[in-house]
């Protein structure tokens, strides 16, 4: 009998600025994810895929799964290993556990992801930012610090479409707003359009709102298979229908797009993903986009199909990503609200996707059963997508 992977439980600590090492985050989240399901408990968890990429520079950890496992009172007999792909570590840990639940190779795997970021000297995480592109080619010329890079982009859509601040903003004013009253959220206070608008300029046209924070924390969820998960919890079954990631370049001298707003990496991504659940972006009741920047999530709407190209400024401008929209985006509040602890991101995602298919989220979307997340990485060099959804892919 065929195996289909589910998302059985999850959880998160609270993000933000942690006076906490790295492991306490982790053991945070793991505790949050058992007290999703109670029945389900550390014994259980066959399988660990920890999503980490600065816990040897920030906080001198290296070979870090084994020590999570021993601190969050797991003991894998199946897999137990790291993945570092920046902000696509939480989703690609998901999408290698779903294959090893579905092989058989694995019956309950925990995947993990988290970053300690704020480091007494602030500027050390910056610089350390220059090591998440090529370093030799980007690195050295600045491209690794992502405020710069996205506002070269956000120029590059303002002239070939004529997207507009207001609508970046709207990105953000509706992102806070979700995340006000999320209580692991990082920046938990609603935002009002004027205030957006009028906010401090980071690089032109992007401004304090425009970026999301440095943030610490940590987040854990388990895949298995639908009848395992059928023995701990009668909550209705999410199945993850179909992935794909796609990476066509690292230096950004060879983007893939005709310029920085052509993002056809996301469309391939996006496609692939599509095809592999067998649905539509119009199936899509629901997504996490990663807001990185205002810009990202107006591009994004763009690739995945819910607006044609080149209209995404209008979409968001539009209320069409908030509830009640064509689809509500990023509806537990994005980056741009919630942080981006970068191997948290992805699992973060997947467990609002989680919530919001068994009708449980705190800004629900009515009739959600089909659901995206979405994850880039570097310099806007990888695109990682899931597809989640309330039945199998038949």
């Amino acid at each position: 009998m065929a195996r289909h992977a589910v998302i059985l439980a999850g959880g998160q600590c609270k993000w933000g600025v942690r006076e906490a090492h790295l492991v306490d985050l982790f053991q945070e989240a793991a505790k949050a994810c058992f007290d999703d399901i109670p029945t389900l408990k550390p014994k259980d968890v066959d399988g660990l895929i920890v999503a980490s990429s600065y816990a040897g520079r920030c906080s001198f950890q290296v070979n870090t799964a084994p020590v999570i496992a021993e601190r969050v009172g797991v003991k894998p007999t199946s897999i137990c290993t790291r993945v570092d792909v920046l902000c696509a570590g939480g989703s690609t840990g998901i999408i290698l556990a779903k294959g090893l639940v579905e092989s058989g190779v694995a019956d309950i795997v925990m995947v993990s992801g988290g970053e300690k970021l704020y480091t007494p000297q602030k500027w050390e995480v910056f610089y350390s930012e220059l090591a998440s592109v090529d370093h030799d080619w980007d690195g050295t010329n600045g491209m690794g610090l992502p405020p710069p890079f996205f506002s070269l982009t956000a120029q590059e859509h303002m002239m070939h479409y004529g997207s507009t601040k207001e609508q970046l903003a709207a990105v953000s004013v509706a992102n806070y707003n979700y995340a006000a009253t999320n209580p692991v959220a990082q920046m938990q206070k609603t935002l009002t359009l004027e205030e957006a608008m009028n906010a401090p300029s980071v690089v032109p046209p992007l401004t304090l709102y425009d970026c999301c924070p440095i943030t610490d924390g940590a987040a854990v969820c388990i895949i298995t298979t639908d009848e395992i998960a059928k023995k701990f919890s009668d909550r209705p079954l999410v199945y993850i229908r179909g992935t794909a990631q796609v990476c066509l370049n690292s230096v950004s001298a060879n983007f893939p797009g005709a310029h920085l707003a052509d993002w056809k990496h996301t469309k391939m991504a996006g496609e692939k993903a599509y095809k592999a659940a067998k649905v539509s972006p119009g199936d899509i009741k629901v997504a996490q986009t990663h807001d990185c920047f205002s810009i990202s999530e107006v591009i994004e709407v763009e690739e995945f199909g819910f607006c044609k190209k080149g209209e995404g400024g209008e979409f968001c401008g539009s209320k069409q990503i908030e509830l009640g929209g064509k689809v509500p985006v990023n509806t537990d509040g994005g980056l741009l609200a919630c942080g981006h602890p970068f191997g948290a991101t992805g699992i973060r995602q997947g467990i609002e996707m989680l919530k919001q298919l068994q009708g449980r989220a705190r800004h629900q979307v009515n009739g959600a059963d089909i659901g995206l997340t979405h994850n880039l990485s570097g310099a806007n060099a990888e695109h990682t997508v899931l597809i989640y959804g309330r039945e199998p892919v038949k």
